[in-house]
C-alpha cells in the first residue's frame, strides 16, 4: 500500500489542472506544465481535489502509483509557488557573473565556464559566490544546479568549489609534513 500515492492533493486556488487522456495539464499564475503519465494510473479530479488510483497491486503499478502522486504534486506547487535551489563558491577568485540569460562562471581554470539558462529556467547572482537557480519545474531546477555544482565540485582537503548552501562537505587531512 502506497502512503504517498494515496495522499490527496489540494489544488490551491489561482490553479487549473486538466486531463486529456493520459496527459495532464497544469496551468498557474507561475506558468504551465504538461507531462504524460502512464495510462493505467486513473486521475479523479474533484473540486479542488486530485486523487490518484491504481488499477491492482502488481510491484509496477504500485511503484508508478506513487510515483505519479508526487510528480503531480511538484507540478502543481511548481506553478503556483515555483522551485529554487541555492549554491555558493567557496575558493580564492571563485565569482559568477549574470550576462543576459548565461551564467558565467570563474572557478580556478584558465577560461570561464558559460552556462546558458535552459526553458524556463531563470538564474539570480546576489553577490558575486552566490547562485540561486529557480524555475516551476522541479526536476529542471535540480538537473540545472546539480550541472553548474558540476563544473567544480568541492573538494574534500581545502572545500574550495561549489556547493549547496547548506551541503556538508566532508573534509581529509593532508600531508602532515614529518
Amino acid at each position: 500500500m502506497s502512503r504517498i500515492g494515496n495522499k490527496v492533493i489540494v489544488i490551491p486556488a489561482g490553479v487549473t489542472v486538466e486531463q486529456n487522456g493520459a496527459t495532464v495539464t497544469v496551468k498557474g499564475p507561475k506558468g504551465e506544465l504538461v507531462r504524460s503519465f502512464n495510462e493505467n494510473i486513473t486521475l479523479e479530479i474533484a473540486g479542488n481535489e486530485i486523487t490518484v488510483k491504481r488499477p491492482d497491486d502488481t510491484k509496477e503499478m504500485k511503484m508508478l502509483h506513487g510515483t505519479t502522486r508526487a510528480l503531480l504534486a511538484n507540478m502543481v506547487e511548481g506553478v503556483s509557488n515555483g522551485f529554487s535551489k541555492a549554491l555558493e563558491m567557496i575558493g580564492v577568485g571563485y565569482r559568477a557573473q549574470l550576462k543576459g540569460t548565461t551564467l558565467s562562471l570563474s572557478v580556478g581554470k584558465s577560461h570561464t565556464d558559460e552556462v546558458e539558462a535552459p526553458e524556463g529556467i531563470k538564474f539570480v547572482v546576489a553577490t558575486p559566490t552566490s547562485i540561486v537557480v529557480e524555475g516551476i519545474s522541479k526536476e529542471a531546477v535540480g538537473q540545472t544546479a546539480a550541472y553548474i555544482r558540476s563544473r567544480r565540485s568541492p573538494e574534500p582537503y581545502k572545500g574550495k568549489g561549489i556547493r549547496y548552501v547548506g551541503e556538508y562537505v566532508r573534509r581529509k587531512e593532508g600531508k602532515t609534513g614529518k
